[in-house]
């Protein structure tokens, strides 16, 4: 399989830029990037997905001499960025939210028509999707994430979440049983308790 060649130069490059190669740092960053971003902007707001990146990145660098490749550099630094995400949300949870929406009756019809799945321009589907997925319940959320869109490994998104491989399973399950529900008009369990 070409991802898990992949993930073994990428962690041959993790490896070498650990102990100060840095042409290996350059091809590991270049290679790991658009995980990243793409995961970041997932987790927290997707208008902060590069400072989120870019701070994953900086806490990696410094972590590099100490990475041993017990797993694959990818997954290591996506732990890095889950925790990168969770300190931004946790911080973004902290501060006051002002907005300038005058009128949230009409941000509320909207919304209902979006879920209900009443397009009413070409490409609205894939931003209800998006945001039926950003409205899953935090768990679930990153494990659907991590393994629908990321395309990693049960294994793998269980060694990034810090849980047993039958609890991301079980996750992924229920995302798409939320996703399913909302799509024919149902709600989804978006509260923010953790689940296991």
């Amino acid at each position: 399989m070409a991802q898990r060649a992949d993930d073994e130069q990428i962690t041959a490059w993790a490896l070498a830029a650990g102990r100060g190669d840095r042409d290996a740092l350059s091809a590991f960053v270049r290679s790991t990037q658009r995980d990243v971003l793409r995961f970041v902007s997932h987790l927290a707001d997707a208008g902060q997905a590069e400072d989120l990146a870019q701070e994953t990145y900086l806490r990696a660098v410094g972590a590099l001499p100490r990475f041993e490749g017990a797993a694959s550099a990818r997954t290591w630094l996506l732990s890095i960025a889950r925790r990168v995400a969770a300190d931004a949300v946790r911080a973004a949870g902290r501060r006051p939210r002002t907005t300038a929406v005058a009128d949230w009756d009409a941000v509320a019809r909207d919304a209902v028509a979006e879920r209900t799945g009443v397009a009413r321009r070409p490409g609205d589907e894939a931003v209800v999707l998006g945001q039926l997925v950003a409205a899953l319940h935090p768990d679930r959320h990153e494990a659907f994430v991590l393994t629908q869109v990321l395309d990693l490994s049960y294994a793998e998104a269980a060694e990034v979440c810090g849980c047993p491989v039958g609890t991301i399973r079980s996750r992924v399950a229920r995302a798409r049983e939320d996703l399913v529900r909302a799509l024919d008009g149902g709600a989804i369990d978006g509260g923010r308790r953790r689940e296991a």
